[in-house]
């Protein structure tokens, strides 16, 4: 497949939702609702400061991916879609070690072109390891040290989000609804189940999020379920995508996002129908309110952060759901999910510039262009410090006031 179709096809079906949502009627209106939004100027309140950047192969260049660097054991990774997997330090950037998982085995050859890794799923850490799972089914388990490969295993489907792990098990969500279980230290399968999809899903599946010994996942016929870690046997199911039109596309559902354990609750959404607040122990519906993502959400005291399928990012109280602000001057910059730091929450979008949002009100009051490529996924921080990974691979670590 040639990689513009596929990242084509993922706006395509965003854009077609979004007009069904619209409900337009002519041509003009139509054209107002996939318009993007042109940036204006603003009153900085603070300039971000590049601490160092460096660059992870190629990137995900136009493909769809969840690709997010991930900060652990003193040090920052990443990968590159191709294969290349790298451990950065975190105070300079310099490259600590660098794998290539094109050629995990060592096969290829002095004359052999480099094929594509197909790396999509994470990375994630644990254990002292570094995990990573890709389009071609497989899953790699790099030490964190070194960048060795401690093991690797195969699952059936397409690894697009990010494992997770918890008590030694990994467990890992594929786009062909099998959700898999490894013994993370050594690569034994624990457990397999195997989902029904629909005929017909967005390119997208929710990675799995595991406390108390259970193991939630969103699936693409809207509903959010928990597994118990050590067996797999299901528990309870909660519905939280809401089927409403007439035509299949309409009637797309899918639960992309990462659930969000908080407490004794659990948080999700739906690419259409809700974002849901659940009992963590009996999966009842606690409350409901009408947005549609298939973004991260993300959470500062007793607010949720989202961004819609519009691009439009709110604030929202996780308690009851009453809605605290709107943002709306970011309409179909295909922005990434929110990520918290300091008193802000920072977003990326279509060409490449970072967006701060006070969190408190919701106004923009900073941005920074990180590479003209763009940016689709949330950045990642730690101790406040922002990560910020482009499509063609430039990564920037970033520290504002």
């Amino acid at each position: 497949m040639l990689k513009k179709i596929s990242f084509n096809k993922k706006l395509l079906a965003i854009a077609l939702l979004s007009l069904g949502l619209g409900a337009c009627s002519t041509t003009d209106d139509e054209d107002e609702v996939t318009k993007v939004a042109e940036l204006t100027e603003i009153n900085a309140a603070f300039e971000a400061n590049v601490l160092w950047e460096s660059s992870v192969g190629n990137g995900v260049d136009d493909y769809f991916s969840r690709v997010q660097p991930s900060v652990a054991y003193g040090k920052l990774y990443s990968a590159s879609r191709e294969g290349d997997v790298i451990a950065f330090g975190l105070e300079k950037g310099e490259k600590i070690w660098s794998t290539d998982l094109s050629d995990s085995k060592g096969e290829r050859g002095f004359f052999d072109s480099r094929k594509s890794a197909l790396l999509n799923g994470g990375p994630i850490t644990g254990i002292n390891k570094l995990f990573i799972g890709s389009e071609n089914g497989k899953v790699f388990a790099l030490d964190a040290d070194t960048g060795k490969l401690d093991w690797q295993g195969e699952v059936k489907g397409e690894v697009i989000a990010a494992p997770a792990i918890d008590s030694g098990i990994l467990v890992v969500n594929t786009a062909s609804g099998v959700i898999k279980a490894f013994n993370a230290s050594n690569g034994n399968v624990e457990w397999q189940i195997e989902q029904e999809v629909p005929a017909l899903t967005l390119r997208g599946v929710s990675s799995p999020a595991i406390s108390s010994g259970g193991v939630v996942v969103g699936s693409a016929d809207g509903t959010m379920k928990v597994y118990i870690l050590e067996n797999g046997q299901e528990g309870w199911t909660a519905e939280v995508g809401e089927a409403t039109g007439s035509t299949q596309l309409e009637r797309v559902i899918d639960v992309d996002s990462s659930p969000v354990i908080f407490g004794d609750k659990v948080y999700s959404i739906s690419v259409r129908g809700n974002l849901a607040a659940a009992d963590l122990r009996t999966g009842r519906i606690l409350w409901e309110r009408q947005y549609s993502s298939y973004r991260q959400l993300s959470f500062s005291g007793n607010t949720i952060f989202l961004t819609d399928i519009k691009g439009h990012v709110y604030a929202i109280d996780r308690q009851n759901g009453f809605e605290k602000w709107s943002q709306l001057s970011l309409t179909n910059r295909d922005v990434t999910g929110p990520a918290v730091v300091g008193n802000y929450i920072v977003v990326g979008d279509f060409e490449g510039y970072l967006h701060f949002l006070d969190q408190t009100t919701g106004n923009i009051v900073a941005r920074h262009e990180v590479d003209s490529s763009g940016l689709n996924i949330a950045p990642t921080v730690h101790e406040d410090i922002i990560y910020a990974q482009s499509r063609n691979g430039d990564l920037q670590a970033i520290k504002i006031p």
